[in-house]
């Protein structure tokens, strides 16, 4: 009868084991396939609109561009630069190495009715060519200061580029800005500045603060991806002034996986100029 016992009580506790296996597997593939879901995400957005975004690239550097066709944009100054590589990159390789259709392979939602908190490396934006930002706003430091213009920012002077009409998107910004609500004011009147030729935290690449291409609202009120412990997304910009930056052409870092609410920057690319989806054309 002992015998028996232990054979029963061996039987149980295998069982035990299994069901604890089974158990942990399931919760493994449920994680898993969480994380899966949002690059999965990530990667229709970016695959949806693929030629309306092209679409909007040419429109918003129609001015600097000589011929462009499927594979290739020629720029006036001769330069030229591939639209699409053909290869298959990860958000880091497209962050680190991108052609000019990885800058605008991520879709950027404009207004309220965006996915908060952003998914799994949804940062649409954050993927730059610099060379092709080099090319229009300026090579060098020296060659940005000189596109650079002052702009009275709530009293405090700051430097913006003016190639492609950025300073004058701002310069609008400041007077809608103005109109706001006394209670909106303290988040932007302060700001930590826009030109700074400088890389990105943790980077070798250039910030687009160094073509002076974006500002920096007050810090006392931003939050960042890489000073939070949790790395959860937190956000305390009032949307009225988000909506008035977009309605100017720039993106908000707020909208990023790699969250900076504090950030905005000037990209024309993302937004569209007078055409819908189904009226794009192919004739690249």
């Amino acid at each position: 009868m002992h015998k028996y016992k232990k054979a029963a009580l061996k039987i149980t506790i295998i069982c035990f084991i299994l069901l604890i296996s089974g158990w942990t597997s399931t919760y493994s593939k449920k994680i898993f396939r969480s994380s899966s879901n949002n690059t999965i995400e990530a990667i229709k957005l970016s695959s949806k609109h693929t030629s309306f975004a092209k679409q909007n690239f040419l429109n918003a550097y129609n001015k600097f561009i000589a011929s462009a066709d499927d594979k290739t944009i020629k720029l006036k100054s001769g330069k030229s630069f591939i639209w699409d590589d053909g290869k298959n990159k990860s958000f880091d390789e497209k962050f680190e190495n991108a052609d000019l259709e990885d800058m605008v392979s991520q879709e950027y939602i404009t207004g309220v009715n965006w996915s908060s908190p952003p998914a799994f490396e949804y940062s649409p934006g954050r993927i730059r060519n610099e060379e092709f930002l080099k090319a229009i706003y300026g090579n060098s430091e020296s060659e940005v200061l000189k596109n650079c213009v002052k702009l009275n920012w709530f009293g405090k002077n700051i430097l913006v580029n003016k190639i492609n009409g950025a300073a004058d998107s701002l310069n609008s910004i400041i007077r809608e800005l103005s109109a706001l609500p006394k209670e909106m004011k303290k988040y932007f009147t302060v700001t930590s500045g826009t030109f700074c030729w400088r890389n990105i935290a943790g980077t070798k690449l250039h910030s687009m603060h160094s073509f002076a291409l974006a500002i920096d609202i007050n810090t006392k009120f931003s939050n960042y991806w890489r000073n939070s412990s949790a790395k959860n997304y937190v956000n305390r910009i009032p949307f009225d002034i988000v909506n008035v930056f977009e309605k100017h052409g720039f993106i908000w870092g707020g909208k990023w996986y790699h969250y900076d609410t504090m950030h905005f920057e000037f990209r024309p690319e993302f937004f569209s100029k007078g055409i819908n989806e189904n009226d794009v054309s192919n004739n690249f």
